[in-house]
């Protein structure tokens, strides 16, 4: 068995459209802030935070609010935990899809 099959694991959470391009989106950078993910996705602020609602509490990702120039903030990471999950996602998908 490869590492890849070894760790492959499909992940419902994930799973869902939008909360797999979130997990896409954050796995390259170290964090994105909230408003960047909004455009990038072509999405509501209510159904962005519904999203990130439920990876925060699996702690898929970690939200950090903070103040910039007066201005509020949110910054959201991916944690190792969901970095583990979103990899695994991933390789359980390309089994399924080449197998």
């Amino acid at each position: 068995m490869t590492k890849s099959s070894s760790d492959a694991r499909f992940d419902e959470l994930i799973h869902a459209p939008l909360r797999l391009r979130i997990c896409a989106s954050l796995a390259p950078v170290q964090w994105a802030e909230f408003a960047h993910l909004r455009g990038l996705l072509d999405i509501a602020d209510s159904v962005l935070s519904k999203h990130l609602k439920q990876l925060a509490d699996a702690e898929y990702v970690g939200i950090e609010r903070f103040t910039k120039l007066g201005r509020s903030h949110v910054r959201v990471s991916q944690t190792k935990a969901g970095r583990r999950a979103y990899v695994g996602h991933v390789a359980a998908l390309r089994e399924i899809t080449e197998g």
